[in-house]
């Protein structure tokens, strides 16, 4: 699906209505932004990802009120009233336009600027990015290398340089990473008859 964006912006998705909570229009959301402060005020627009065959395609809708139960969010929003209206929701992905240059902070990507890179070992390609996992420890880079997927650790003393302009970036993975290595100490061969 195709959403129409503004030049110097850029799409993101910032969540996804996941089931109808109680019965005045509320729906639980699951988050796929690390600042809802930011992207879920009173009044922001969010365009909607549903099938062309849901009421809703096309449309948009507006934040009324975001509040926690229980440790989960839950969204109110401008003319849904009900349960019956919050039910044609559910599973409606939402997306809103953020401003790049406004936004980019150092050392800080999207997942979508990542997806695609080349990546480079001592000049050398050893295979593309086709997604980044977010674990509690730290990030993860999957580099498809070959026919295998191979994890990278997304640190700076293994991943040092990030240039999405030139569709690169750079690695310095410790050794074993993207090769096998010989067994250091092989068994010995046993010479019984």
């Amino acid at each position: 699906m195709s959403r129409a964006k503004r030049p110097g912006t850029t799409q993101l998705r910032v969540g996804r209505l996941i089931k109808a909570h109680g019965l005045k229009g509320a729906l639980k959301v699951e988050l796929y932004t690390d600042d809802p402060a930011k992207r879920f005020v009173p009044g922001a627009t969010f365009s909607l990802q549903v099938p062309t065959s849901s009421p809703w395609h096309g449309k948009s809708l507006e934040l009324a009120e975001l509040r926690w139960y229980n440790g989960h969010p839950v969204a109110f929003f401008d003319g849904i009233d009900d349960r019956t209206a919050a039910e044609t929701l559910v599973k409606a992905i939402l997306w809103v336009d953020a401003d790049v240059a406004a936004e980019q902070e150092p050392d800080a990507w999207y997942d979508h600027q990542l997806v695609g890179l080349h990546a480079l070992r001592d000049g050398v390609e050893v295979g593309s990015i086709v997604r980044v996992e977010h674990l509690p420890a730290q990030d993860l880079l999957v580099v498809k290398a070959g026919d295998r997927e191979v994890l990278v650790p997304f640190v700076s003393a293994i991943v040092p340089t990030v240039d999405i302009a030139a569709g690169i970036v750079t690695l310095t993975p410790p050794a074993g990473l993207f090769e096998d290595l010989p067994d250091p100490d092989p068994a010995p061969e046993s010479d019984a008859e």
